[in-house]
Parts: structure tokens; C-alpha cells; sequence
């Protein structure tokens, strides 16, 4: 591995649809050490796993506009995901509902 970090910008997973922009100040061949430029107080250096890395950057600033086209295209998919969670919970109350009947109609035949 080189001294020099060509592409020192990545893009670490914060939580489901949104990525923290991470400086990586050094690296091995199983591990990255950084801070998170954008955070409001800048501690000490972290270290990750490699594969905690989403993707790397050449330069800040397209670190930045690729996590906002991501976020774009995350909120592409949102009509579909509440469509889906909407079916979803209408078939666990369709499941609820038959093992309650299932329950009540054992408890009659009883």
C-alpha cells in the first residue's frame, strides 16, 4: 500500500439512505483511520474495518454531491416502500385476524 491516498474521501454508512462524508488520514490492507470533516466537533482519529467504506472520492466536494445523488435516488423508491409496508401490515392483520379465529373456533369445538 502507497504512502499517498488517492482517493482520501469516502462515503461510510450512517444509517439506512444517508452516508457520512469520512477523511481517511491513513489506511492498511484491513483498516482506515479519519474523522468526519462535517461533524460539529471533530475528535480524535477513528479507525474502521475497510469494508465499512460504501465508496472513496478523489476530492471532498464529490464525496458530497455523490451522497446527495444517492439520497435522490433512495427517495425515488419511497411511493413503493410505503406501498409495500402498507400491504404488509394490511397481511398481518389478515394473519392476526385467521389465528385469533383459528384460537376462538378451537376453544368452541373444545
Amino acid at each position: 500500500m502507497s504512502d499517498r491516498i488517492e482517493r482520501p474521501w469516502a462515503l461510510m454508512r450512517h444509517h439506512a439512505g444517508w452516508a457520512d462524508v469520512f477523511h481517511i488520514d491513513s489506511e492498511t490492507a484491513d483498516s482506515i483511520t479519519g474523522f468526519y470533516p462535517d461533524r460539529e466537533t471533530v475528535g480524535p482519529p477513528v479507525t474502521y474495518s475497510t469494508r465499512a467504506i460504501l465508496a472513496r472520492y478523489p476530492t471532498l466536494e464529490s464525496a458530497r454531491a455523490a451522497r446527495e445523488g444517492a439520497v435522490a435516488e433512495w427517495r425515488k423508491h419511497d411511493a413503493g416502500v410505503r406501498d409495500a409496508e402498507t400491504k404488509l401490515r394490511e397481511a398481518e392483520k389478515l394473519r392476526e385476524e385467521a389465528w385469533l379465529t383459528s384460537l376462538r373456533d378451537a376453544a368452541d369445538r373444545s
